[in-house]
């Protein structure tokens, strides 16, 4: 007999439940930090004997150390073993995602001046090396492929290396390698989790050593990720998949629930409300969601069944749009839908998400695939801080100033008044009369 779908009267709840709802699978990563520590102190120490033996440990793969790198031929089996119409989606989903990435990139310098004869601006400068996370744990994903991999190369970045875990077999999956040169990316190595994160900060015998990691994964992944951002930029925090689904008093309860299944069937450590004020949307839902769930494949039905009748997820209902703002709000969730028949309404309300898609026909799917803007996105709350993965990531702003000989002694004056109450004797030095007496001499 199914569990019953999770059902969360706001009005009824007490201050601590009301908090619990808003905790994911990985707000404590404590248990997986204490379990990390060695795998990276064995990557660190024995680089690719570590990777394969982690690789059969973890991945149930067939690896040794000799067979860490993709080899060129891999690209080739995988372009004629791959259906031809999914490559063409891949292509298609690429091209959207190069498009909207490219109209992201700032100038590659700017200049204004900010006061007559002063000139002060930025250049940018791509970052030199990144290592794109592709998980394969619940699925293969060539999506987050094109996802982490095209804005980095339209960044400019000069080395790119994509890391995904091996499958039973040793290998990469075909779709992925398909997505990687398709993104414009040929290094792949097999690595999955901590180690892979480990086998970026430090670089072993095949993988290189990296100045970033971006990409989505499990806790596991976070972890290292926490215990290493001394030694490797981690990016933005993505984690397991987490969704709400707004439906106002407009919206279709049948169509809203079928998009809260989308995120819930991501794994069992994946989060998904659906927030309403509107009680018959609310029972609309809950009566469809059974129903979706015999259209799904065994395993994932399991996961939306975990989520959808556990505590990270279920239908919540808020006495008026109001609270369901708040609620939004105060979760700052990775994916955000708007169900309305004027979902633009409630944009400017919406303060923390790390993407809103408006309206019934842009559906939590096409965000994921080929809408254009990026997939991987905060999570955990970090919406509240950060920003969906785009160009900026891999670019570098280097400030730039120039000031003119007629525009130096304004700025010198209230400089040496500054620099002299903060007491920095040299600061003054270099913007006193010294300086001007120095210049003459040597003209």
């Amino acid at each position: 007999m199914k569990r019953p779908v999770r059902f969360h009267d706001l009005e009824k709840l007490s201050a601590e439940e009301k908090a619990l709802l808003l905790k994911r699978t990985e707000s404590d990563l404590g248990k997986y930090i204490e379990k990390v520590g060695p795998i990276i102190e064995a990557v660190k120490e024995q680089g690719d004997k570590a990777l394969a033996r982690f690789a059969r440990e973890f991945d149930r793969a067939d690896l040794d150390s000799e067979s860490i790198g993709v080899a060129p031929a891999d690209f080739e089996k995988a372009f004629a073993s791959v259906d031809a119409d999914l490559i063409d989606s891949i292509g298609f989903a690429a091209e959207s995602i190069r498009i909207f990435h490219e109209k992201q990139m700032p100038e590659s310098m700017r200049m204004t001046e900010v006061r007559p004869g002063v000139f002060c601006g930025e250049k940018s400068t791509p970052i030199p090396s990144v290592a794109c996370y592709v998980p394969r744990g619940k699925g293969a994903f060539p999506s987050v492929v094109v996802m982490t991999a095209i804005p980095a190369v339209v960044a400019g970045v000069e080395k790119i290396c994509i890391l995904t875990p091996p499958g039973p077999d040793g290998r990469v999956d075909d779709a992925t390698l398909v997505a990687a040169r398709l993104a414009g990316v040929e290094a792949v190595y097999k690595c999955g989790g901590a180690q892979a994160v480990a086998a970026a900060a430090y670089g072993t015998e095949t993988v290189p050593k990296l100045d970033k990691i971006v990409g989505p994964g499990s806790p596991w992944f976070m972890a290292a990720k926490q215990m290493l951002a001394d030694k490797i930029d981690t990016g933005t925090p993505a984690g397991p998949s987490e969704s709400i689904v707004f439906a106002d008093l407009s919206a279709n309860g049948r169509l809203a629930a079928l998009d809260l299944i989308i995120e819930s069937e991501h794994g069992p450590d994946s989060s998904a409300f659906l927030v309403t004020c509107s009680p018959e949307v609310a029972e609309a839902a809950m009566a469809s969601i059974p129903g979706y769930w015999e259209s799904l494949g065994e395993k994932r039905r399991g996961f939306s069944e975990t989520v959808l009748c556990g505590p990270f997820g279920g239908v919540v209902l808020a006495p008026d749009e109001d609270a369901c703002i708040r609620f939004i709000n105060d979760y700052a969730p990775e994916h955000l839908m708007i169900h309305s028949k004027e979902p633009f309404k409630y944009l400017g309300a919406i303060k923390h998400a790390g993407e809103i898609l408006l309206g019934q026909d842009t559906p939590l799917s096409l965000g994921n695939y080929v809408l254009g803007p990026n997939a991987v996105l905060p999570t955990s709350g970090a919406a509240r801080t950060h920003s969906p993965l785009g160009v900026y990531d891999f670019l570098k702003a280097t400030g730039i100033g120039y000031v003119t000989s007629g525009a130096y002694d304004l700025l010198a004056k209230h400089a040496r008044n500054l620099a002299v109450y903060e007491g920095f004797d040299g600061h003054a030095l270099a913007v006193s009369e010294l300086r001007k007496k120095i210049s003459a001499d040597s003209a």
